[in-house]
């Protein structure tokens, strides 16, 4: 009898070792993968760090820099089945993270801080970018995907949206570096020819704020626009950007319940039949969490700074993990058709804020 007890024990022990030992091994696997990520993400950041000394605000950020930077790799390489693992790792789950850690730095009060009149023109403005920029994409021939990441790019925050809104939607990386590029592009021009319409339109402090708010893509970018006009348009035009920040969560959320639908009436079958929590993926109800916390004050101040830079390294690893696993040849043969979707909605995206703050006269 006794040996017959020990028999199932020591099978059990043996295979949970196995098990140990192989989960050991997959996690060893990634490693190499990772490192090379971490190196182009250490590149990228440096690039950043001297733009930063020379010009006091990057006008490419490091997020750009580390796609590029993987991409022309990829061209002149192919990483191992080696590497790819930790690669593929890097693009999905690290990204997946990042977005969840998001949520730590958003409170949900500077909606209320911005006023009725403000948020709700906010709000309208990315609203109609997202259905025509989407719209644009879709008539101009790109896929359903593609479109939405021009949208949202165009529409909220520029890479940090489509970073975020990519692995909701399942994006490939070719989609991903289609989109980041062509409006990292057209982001670094806006904050180059934006205060050209200060004195072409007399436009006051305020005005130029909430235009810089609404149109260019990156939080730094509108720090680099709006510095030159003065402390006003700095302060609004970074309170302007933040509340169309906000904007991403709502948006990510709606996705997720869309994405199902994406693979056609077999995935809209499925939304049916699955509940809430199974629709929208962890990574977001994880942001949405950490961003209620935030607004209860239950994340101190003291740790939100050190958990958006974590946040933003990983992002950068994951575009580093993007870049190297892009074939730059597809890119040839949708980049027209991006550049005009992305150069059509901000046109569209200017002129709607320009009649916005003409209107408010601020």
């Amino acid at each position: 009898m006794p040996s017959n007890n020990n028999q199932p024990d020591n099978g059990n022990s043996e295979t949970t070792s196995r098990r140990g030992a192989s989960a050991l091994r997959s996690w060893a696997g990634l490693v190499p993968g990772v490192m090379l990520c971490v190196a182009v993400t250490l590149v990228a950041m440096a690039i950043q760090h001297v733009e930063e000394s020379q010009f006091a605000h990057p006008y490419v950020e490091a997020l750009v820099i580390a796609i590029l930077i993987g991409m022309a790799i990829r061209s002149v390489w192919t990483p191992s089945p080696r590497l790819q693992a930790g690669i593929a790792f890097s693009a999905k789950q690290l990204l997946e993270v990042a977005v969840m850690l998001l949520g730590a730095s958003i409170s949900f009060a500077a909606l209320a801080a911005s006023g009725a009149v403000l948020m709700g023109a906010i709000v309208a403005t990315v609203v109609v970018s997202l259905g025509v920029t989407f719209g644009l994409g879709k008539l101009l021939g790109l896929s359903t995907k593609l479109s939405i990441l021009v949208a949202s790019g165009n529409s909220i925050c520029g890479n940090s949206a489509i970073a975020a809104v990519a692995p909701v939607i399942g994006a490939n990386g070719d989609d991903i570096a289609s989109s980041i590029s062509f409006t990292a592009l057209l982001g670094v021009l806006m904050v180059l020819g934006l205060p050209l319409l200060i004195p072409l339109l007399q436009l006051t402090a305020t005005q130029y704020g909430i235009l810089a708010g609404l149109t260019v893509y990156a939080v730094p970018q509108v720090l680099a626009a709006t510095v030159p006009a003065g402390l006003v348009s700095t302060q609004i035009g970074t309170l302007v950007k933040l509340v169309r920040v906000l904007m991403l969560g709502p948006l990510v959320v709606g996705l997720s319940l869309y994405a199902p639908r994406l693979n056609g009436a077999a995935g809209t079958a499925a939304v049916r039949k699955i509940g809430l929590f199974r629709l929208v993926p962890w990574f977001i109800i994880g942001f949405l969490g950490l961003a209620t916390l935030r607004s209860l004050h239950l994340i101190p101040d003291m740790v939100v700074m050190p958990i958006s830079r974590v946040a933003g390294v990983l992002t950068v690893v994951s575009m580093a993990a993007l870049g190297l696993g892009v074939d730059v040849r597809i890119l040839s043969h949708v980049g027209g058709r991006v550049t005009a979707a992305v150069t059509l909605s901000l046109l569209l995206l200017l002129a709607m804020s320009t009649a916005l703050v003409m209107m408010l006269a601020v």
